[in-house]
């Protein structure tokens, strides 16, 4: 009935011809409370009756605009009731329709129920639609010349292009239509064939300012979509200290890492820092060209030569597999070469050390991988040709002798393809032939070379799984001639060296077979993980492990006193290994007690490191397992057996490839002796191989603090604005002596005495980069430690003002998105190596049983006023604690989502407190970084772990009252989510 008493009503009102505000006088007359004018469709029913006629009826149009001007009528009903109306050819109805549009469409907003603010979100999509139908309609007529005259035609279709440009033109009513193209698909797909329609329409049009505004408006409204997407790029610098510094880590510490998780932590950079690609791979270079000049020589230097020029290209081949937007990635890397040639002394100082032309080997490389044209290859070589030729002594230092690294290490790679074929054969069927490839492979450097291809080409594992396999053949005894007996020693002896080399060189996690494989546990690792002395494991020399059957040790021992040298005939050499300590322990007891005389200990020494060297490094792990645990003065003997075990034998009776196995031998024991000869302040002389074989030992400096050195190490980085491969192996001394806490709290207390703006921004970027040597782990005590403390404690808030503040904040949002990105993953075996010291658990600190908040949760949601933000009768009654990330079923048992949905809540709490000051400032500045560095379209990015309840909070804080920042920190994959979003960005 009340529809009918409207129009009654409407229409008695103009038969009496009523002024505006006593139509509205009486209609609240008629109209006692309770319907609201909105569903009685008020605005629906003034239009049908102004519209009957072939004109607008003025008076009942006058009703209208005084409903809309007093709010007796929502927008989205006026809109919705304008773009029912679909009889384009009646002008002046079109024209009254305009500019009724034209009174409120660029200040539209809503501030009643989430509900309703989604339906203004859907009312303004359609009269989008509307107008654009409209526009089309106009210019088709124009175009036809079915109008009175073509100014009439031409007006009308101005007006419709001056309308829609100024709903586009409004940030706000943009973000509206993104999330209304979210809740109705179908209805967008309608706008984008009604834009199509209009710019084909416009084509065949012959006034060129008409079709320019029609461009304009389609840009804007093909922006809608891609309106979070558009970040531009950093122009104005060309140094990016984070990318140098995560190539020189991955370079020095984890060449035998897996290549994605670093492609993906480049990448994560490169979109934070938004570095333009050219610059980004740039700086992949330089950083590769610094560390090949500062490696020290031997191992490390092939090791970065084996980065550079196997692992890197291939990084890149990946790399160009990321969407680029529209830019040709060739064409990227072709442009970073042209800035790299301009780097002369660069090039030419790694040139020397690396005694050839390493830009012409790299173009080479680049081109294989399908990196670079042939045009542009050639173009680069030429380039550097012409440079060289400029410094004569480059030619005149090469040293025509001496092979360079480079041209060996990318020899060396498919010559690792074919041994690793040649340890697939049956090695029983010609073991002196498996044993001639091997013999070759121990000589000179091949062996370093070899290893360091095979782990930049991520074949070292297969390589040792090889080694361990031929290391269990040799326990295959059948009746062997002497011959025989000495090969397998042999190949046991090789092998055995060659994995403790490798163990040692890359980490003993390259060696351990996968946990799932079933069976025995091979030799070599059981000895590994038990017996093996490595930095920071501690061994008991009284441990089961040493202790072997008792017949075999007194054989043993009996064999090493008794004969004149070892016997290899039906020997078991696995199990001579491992009862050499019970053995060696029997022997200097002996001695200790007498009973044998130094000349007796020379003859028992030569034997065991005569003919096999693994013997003499299983006996030297246990003495430096033994020596650990006496006293000063009972050392002096254990010592002494260790420097008759070290130096070759000078004997003419010994097995093949002797003195190549010996120096392995001695570097292995090197490695074995150091920490307990640091420890016990004692001098052995190892043979001298002629380099370094521990370049990155012993770098702290004795009896100053750790924290000194933290702190002035430092500041040389920051000074510097780099950091380089000495310096981070001191950070991970330092973070493995000092913990997780200490290390991270320590850097941070830095960081917030700068107050320099271009150094804390430094300083973020080269922490961020020290942080990734254990970026799990520091982002847990970063977010889950150290910024709730500084949040919760107003004695703390002064050190976050601007521009430490800011600059922590961003640390912040890196780390924790680098962490929330790559922990989906594997931990990279750098990381796997630590020793944890047990972080307290995540689960005690912020218990969560998965359907009752933490106590810290409850705290923070009882603000009672702010309980029912979202109270409409479709929403649930919200909790201030209910994010996105319960919606999506995120595991709030892991860690890291444990601590970001804490922080968030935190964040939530201060927000909606009552008092602000610098932490205010802290949260705001966090946000807006999140804002900046998101990748858009993630679902699942960190910001999900923030409440609801958080977003209204964050519209009332000035510099994040924009539509934007309101799109970007909700989930609009989720309808609440969308529901939320259009409430704050309505109301704005």
């Amino acid at each position: 009935m009340k529809v009918v008493n409207l129009k009654q009503a409407i229409l008695q009102a103009w038969k009496e011809r009523w002024s505006d505000y006593q139509w509205a006088i009486n209609m609240k007359k008629f109209f006692p409370k309770g319907a609201t004018w909105d569903i009685l469709n008020l605005a629906e029913a003034l239009l049908e009756q102004a519209m009957i006629g072939p004109s607008p009826n003025p008076l009942i149009l006058s009703y209208l605009k005084y409903a809309i001007s007093s709010q007796m009528v929502s927008y989205s009903t006026v809109l919705t009731a304008i773009s029912k109306f679909d009889d384009f050819s009646r002008d002046l109805c079109i024209q009254a329709l305009l500019d009724i549009m034209d009174m409120f469409c660029d200040r539209l907003s809503c501030h009643g129920k989430a509900e309703e603010c989604i339906g203004l979100c859907r009312a303004l999509l359609s009269a989008l639609h509307w107008l654009l139908r409209c526009t089309t309609a106009s210019a088709e007529r124009l175009r036809e010349g079915l109008e009175m005259g073509a100014t009439t035609g031409e007006k009308q279709l101005t007006m419709c292009l001056q309308q829609l440009k100024k709903i586009l033109s409004s940030t706000k009513n943009r973000a509206l239509l993104h999330i209304a193209k979210l809740e109705e698909v179908s209805s967008w797909t309608a706008i984008e064939q009604s834009l199509l329609k209009l710019v084909e329409t416009f084509a065949s049009l012959s006034n060129s300012h008409l079709q320019s505004q029609a461009e304009e408006c389609g840009a804007l409204i093909r922006s809608i979509p891609i309106m979070l997407s558009m970040h531009s790029e950093q122009l104005h610098k060309t140094g990016f200290p984070t990318v140098h510094a995560v190539v020189l880590l991955e370079g020095t510490m984890n060449l035998t890492g897996e290549m994605q998780p670093l492609v993906e932590q480049l990448m994560m950079v490169k979109r934070m820092q938004r570095i333009p690609t050219p610059l980004f791979v740039l700086e992949i270079w330089k950083a590769c060209f610094v560390g090949l000049i500062e490696s020290p020589e031997g191992t490390e230097e092939l090791k970065w030569t084996a980065f550079t020029f196997l692992k890197i290209p291939q990084v890149l081949v990946k790399l160009k597999k990321y969407p680029q937007g529209d830019k040709d990635f060739t064409e990227d890397v072709s442009c970073a070469f042209e800035f790299l040639l301009k780097l002369t002394p660069l090039l030419d100082k790694a040139d020397h050390r690396c005694n050839c032309d390493c830009i012409n080997m790299l173009l080479q490389e680049c081109s294989k991988q399908g990196l670079l044209s042939e045009v542009n290859k050639e173009s680069l070589m030429a380039k550097r040709v012409a440079d060289r030729d400029q410094s004569p002594w480059l030619k005149s230092a090469e040293n025509a002798n001496i092979q360079p690294n480079p041209g060996l290490i990318l020899r060396a790679e498919p010559t690792v393809t074919n041994i690793l074929k040649t340890m697939d054969a049956d090695h029983s069927k010609s073991p002196e032939g498996l044993l001639g490839v091997l013999g070759h492979m121990l000589s000179g450097k091949s062996l370093d070379l070899l290893l360091a291809a095979a782990a930049a080409t991520g074949k070292l594992k297969s390589f040792a799984r090889k080694f361990i396999s031929l290391n269990e053949f040799t326990k295959n005894i059948s009746n062997e001639n002497s011959k025989a007996a000495s090969v397998r020693a042999l190949l046991f002896d090789i092998s055995f060296l060659m994995l403790c080399h490798v163990a040692q060189t890359y980490g003993s996690e390259v060696i351990l077979s996968e946990s799932s494989t079933v069976g025995e546990v091979p030799f070599f690792e059981t000895w590994m993980q038990t017996c093996m002395p490595e930095e920071g494991k501690i061994l008991n020399p009284d441990h089961p492990c040493f202790r072997p059957d008792s017949t075999n040790v007194e054989s043993l021992v009996a064999l090493l006193n008794n004969t004149s040298e070892m016997k290899l005939v039906q020997m078991k050499w696995h199990e001579a290994c491992l009862s050499i300590s019970a053995a060696i322990l029997e022997i200097l007891n002996a001695w200790e007690n007498g009973v044998l005389a130094f000349e007796s200990i020379q003859k028992i020494t030569d034997n065991i490191k005569g003919k096999v060297c693994s013997l003499a490094v299983c006996a030297v792990a246990w003495l430096v397992a033994h020596v650990r645990m006496l006293g000063l003065d009972e050392r002096e003997k254990s010592l002494q057996m260790i420097r008759q075990l070290v130096g070759p034998l000078c004997s003419e009776n010994t097995l093949q490839f002797y003195s190549e196995r010996v120096v392995i031998m001695s570097s292995i024991l090197e490695h074995m002796c150091a920490d307990v000869l640091q420890q016990t302040a004692t001098q052995i002389k190892f043979p001298s191989t002629g380099m370094d074989t521990m370049p990155y030992w012993n770098l702290l400096p004795p009896k100053r603090p750790i924290k000194e050195v933290l702190t002035s190490i430092f500041a040389e980085v920051l000074e510097k604005g780099w950091v380089d491969s000495r310096s981070i192996h001191v950070f991970d001394t330092l973070l493995h002596m000092g913990g997780v806490y200490w290390f991270c709290n320590n850097l941070v207390k830095e960081l917030l005495k700068e107050t320099r703006k271009e150094y804390t921004l430094r300083a973020v970027e080269l922490l961020y980069s020290i942080f990734c040597l254990d970026m799990q782990q520091v982002t847990l005590i970063l977010l889950g430690h150290i910024l709730p403390g500084l949040l919760t404690d107003s004695s703390k808030w002064h050190s976050l003002m601007d521009p430490p503040g800011t600059a922590l904040a961003k640390l912040a949002v890196w780390c924790a998105l680098s962490s929330y990105s790559s922990h989906k993953g594997q931990a990279s075996s750098r990381q796997k190596k630590r020793h944890r010291e047990d972080i307290e658990d995540y689960i005690s600190l912020f218990p969560l049983d998965d359907t009752q908040p933490s106590k810290l949760m409850r705290l923070l949601s009882s603000n009672e006023d702010d309980a029912n933000v979202l109270s409409s009768p479709t929403d649930r009654s919200m909790s201030s604690s209910l994010s996105a990330s319960q919606m999506h079923t995120v595991n709030m048992r892991d860690p890291l989502n444990r601590v970001l949905a804490n922080l968030f809540l935190l964040i939530s709490s201060i927000l909606g407190a009552r008092t602000a000051g610098p932490h205010t400032q802290f949260v705001q500045w966090f946000m807006e970084e999140c804002v900046d560095c998101l990748e858009q379209g993630s679902r699942g990015s960190i910001l999900q772990f923030m409440p609801f309840t958080t977003v209204s909070e964050l519209v009332k804080v000035s510099a994040m009252s924009s539509p934007k920042v309101v799109l970007a920190i909700t989930d609009l994959s989720l309808p609440l989510g969308r529901r939320v979003a259009a409430k704050a960005i309505a109301a704005l």
